[in-house]
């Protein structure tokens, strides 16, 4: 069994995406810790940053407009940024790019400009009305015991723990579930700043080995080590050019070797992340140079392989990778010597993501002639699909992820976005459902695995994350870990309503507040959303959210259509030409709060990181006039231009299209970020996010975009852009950044609102 990311469902799949669910609110491990902020924003002026800060003088000379005197943010100044004279012409229609300098990361001009803008916005929002209170609420709130699902490989249970005030999760093995074990993987002591993190890691079969990987600075780059588990020590053998952890790690039956994905190095000697994604078998005691290439996919360039190998060793079994709509599984059968690539399932008409074997059945959850997903068992040898046998048929519910234990199917199903586990066994018949405490979410190690035992996840808006043990044999289900907060969580309650988009589509949202909230039209209110890439907005608890609640905020997140919540159709209806639809079902959801009486513009906030970004940039430029203030974090900015910056943004184009195709190129153009800014128009306060680190979705979306906004504002409201400059998209923050990010953050929002600020009250 191959387990990536620790807890993660669909390794293979999240790994690239724009931004994971983990975001920077809440990853699965939230820590904490302290450390001087001056590790992480810049606070030395730069003369070049001196510079820019005299050029742009205070403030614009505008008068405070009756949308600014309504907020409670004070003006800002914005550093000057240079503008060329770069047009494009797509389609006969020419697109100006004055910011396009800001794309060389690497220039001594960019990171002036970095520290100009970190010159302003820094000292700005420490001098927030209540911002080192919620910053010491958000650490003592931060502080608690958190442990993970446990995962058994050979006679060794796995788990990662936390004991509240740890910057990183730490890693620990031991014989049985009732002893805490020994610590295997400490990652706080990878840098001084705890900035390195543990990425993810993969247990041999038989327990003695595991390879980990390693990311600096929040980068998808890694560095895979490999540990040997009775002695906590390194082996010899180190492995680099490795993007996302090495997508799934295989090991050899045997542990004297595996399987990773890697990207090719450059002539400079470096990696390089524009190269081919190719397969490579690494035997343990040799060099990386040595490493045998297994496969590659010379004539389609960006398609990605990835490899898994069934429990009993007879076949690889590897994932072809290039969008989010589908992929292609090829197999190898590994008992027979120079046996052929079979290419098993290549027709590119739905998802499949391996679960297990039974011989030459390869049991496959797919969405091939089933939207909402379906299990098959696939004949290695008869492959047709006349010779397929349906296991579990589509259901009315989406199925999220499947499970292979022993002789059971553990199948995890959203209904209305939020979680039900059903159980069947091998051949399809229904076994039993495992009980849920409530309506939240739930997680589970993927891949197959002997044995009776299922642990999971639950978690809630209210519930932090608790870890069951469940009995698939005799259906027993007992607590295995259940944190304790300090908060009174159930002084919150949980509604989900429905309403309708513009277009009459009902979409579902959850909205989050204390018990006995005054519907008035007065209360401050976050509106949180993400739509896209098939990724399920469900129930979590977060710190950082609850903070906000506990300062009397509400909360609401929409169910928005590009997600997965119910299924490939509803995810489709939300991707490349129908993206609009997104937008529209976010301001829909803002015009229902505000219509029943929630909350009122002033009043109303919107956040959103990476594809959740671009949603922020995308609907305060369309509707500049409903929102009070708003923060788009990492977010793809310039619609146009994003396939340009890495192999990996090209394959986001089953969501957002390409500018080289006329039809996709005017849907973008209707509503990227970058693009949709004008002149003279008050846009609300803003606080843009971005990390210098960042390689998944660029910084300089977020710079171009901020920048563009800055010189456009028609008003007094701010516009700040915030630079973290040891960190990247998201995953792997050590917690005192996380805290210094949430406090800014939550501080802006409450001054834009005019929340009071009295957290722990």
């Amino acid at each position: 069994m191959q387990i990536n990311r620790r807890d993660d469902k669909k390794p293979a799949k999240l790994a690239i995406e724009p931004w994971t669910i983990a975001d920077y609110l809440s990853a699965p491990g939230e820590k904490t810790g302290e450390i001087d902020r001056m590790n992480g924003l810049v606070r030395i002026i730069s003369l070049l940053a001196l510079v820019a800060l005299a050029a742009s003088g205070c403030t614009k000379e505008q008068d405070v407009s009756a949308e600014a005197k309504i907020g409670r943010l004070a003006p800002a100044p914005a550093p000057a940024t240079r503008t060329v004279d770069q047009v494009d012409d797509y389609f006969g229609v020419k697109v100006a790019d004055p910011y396009r300098w800001l794309e060389d990361l690497d220039s001594a001009e960019t990171a002036g400009w970095v520290a100009a803008e970190n010159t302003v916005s820094q000292p700005y929002l420490e001098g927030l009305p209540g911002r080192e209170k919620i910053k010491a609420r958000l650490t003592e709130l931060w502080n608690y015991e958190r442990v993970g699902i446990p995962v058994k490989e050979g006679n060794h249970y796995f788990v990662s723990r936390n004991d509240g005030l740890q910057d990183q999760d730490v890693l620990y093995v031991s014989d049985t579930t009732d002893d805490k074990g020994r610590v295997l993987i400490d990652p706080n002591g990878f840098s001084e700043d705890r900035t390195a993190s543990l990425h993810s890691w993969t247990v041999s079969p038989d327990g003695s080995l595991i390879t980990y990987a390693v990311s600096e600075s929040g980068s998808d780059w890694t560095d895979l080590k490999i540990r040997d588990v009775a002695s906590g020590k390194d082996l010899p053998d180190a492995l680099t050019f490795i993007k996302f952890g090495g997508y799934n790690i295989a090991w050899d039956r045997d542990a004297s070797g595996f399987y990773y994905s890697r990207y090719p190095q450059g002539a400079d000697g470096k990696r390089d992340g524009r190269g081919r994604v190719t397969l490579y078998h690494h035997r343990l005691g040799t060099a990386q140079a040595d490493d045998a290439l297994v496969y590659e996919i010379p004539d389609h360039p960006r398609q990605a392989p990835s490899a898994e190998m069934t429990l009993d060793g007879a076949y690889l079994v590897i994932n072809v990778f290039e969008s989010y709509l589908a992929n292609a599984i090829h197999v190898v059968k590994l008992k027979e010597p120079d046996a052929p690539v079979i290419k098993l399932l290549d027709k590119w008409d739905g998802l499949y993501s391996y679960l297990g074997s039974d011989g030459a059945e390869l049991y496959f959850m797919t969405t091939n002639g089933a939207p909402k997903g379906r299990v098959i068992a696939v004949n290695v040898d008869k492959p047709d699909p006349a010779n397929w046998r349906e296991i579990i048929p589509e259901s009315t519910n989406r199925l999220e992820a499947v499970s292979m234990i022993g002789t059971r199917l553990v199948a995890e199903y959203l209904v209305d976005a939020h979680s039900q586990i059903l159980v069947f066994g091998r051949d399809g018949t229904p076994a039993g459902q495992v009980p849920l405490p409530g309506i939240g979410s739930t997680a589970m190690a993927g891949g197959q695995r002997a044995g009776n035992a299922l642990f999971y996840s639950y978690t809630g808006f209210t519930t932090p994350g608790r870890v069951y043990r469940h009995d698939l044999e005799g259906g027993q289900n007992s607590l295995y870990h259940a944190p304790k907060t300090g908060l009174a969580l159930d002084s919150f309650e949980t509604e989900q309503i429905f309403y309708a988009s513009k277009d009459g589509t009902r979409v579902p949202m959850f909205i989050v507040h204390k018990k006995g909230l005054e519907k008035n039209g007065d209360n401050p209110t976050l509106l949180y959303g993400y739509g896209g890439f098939d990724i399920s907005l469900t129930p979590r608890y977060s710190t950082a959210w609850a903070v906000w609640l506990e300062m009397g905020g509400v909360l609401a997140i929409p169910n928005l259509r590009g997600g997965g919540e119910y299924g490939a159709d509803w995810h489709k209806a939300g991707a490349n030409l129908n993206k609009q639809n997104v937008f529209d079902d976010f301001i829909a959801a803002a015009e229902w709060l505000i219509a029943n009486k929630y909350t009122a513009t002033p009043r109303l906030a919107i956040n959103g990181a990476s594809n959740g970004g671009l949603l922020v940039g995308a609907v305060l430029t369309q509707r500049p006039d409903l929102f009070g203030v708003t923060a788009p974090a990492v977010g793809v900015m310039d619609i146009l231009r994003y396939h340009t910056a890495s192999v990996n943004a090209r394959n986001w184009k089953s969501d957002y299209g390409l500018s080289e195709n006329e039809d996709e190129f005017r849907a973008q153009y209707a509503y990227s970020p970058l693009q949709n800014v004008h002149d003279g128009v008050c846009y609300p306060p803003t606080l843009v996010t971005t990390a210098d680190h960042d390689d998944r979705v660029v910084p300089w979306h977020s710079f171009k975009f901020g920048a563009r906004l800055q010189a456009a504002q028609g008003c007094a409201n701010p516009v700040l852009v915030r630079v973290e400059t040891r960190a990247g998209h998201g995953a792997g923050k050590p917690t005192w950044m996380r805290i210094e990010e949430v406090a800014d953050l939550w501080a802006f929002l409450a001054a834009g609102t005019g929340m009071t600020v009295a957290p722990g009250s």
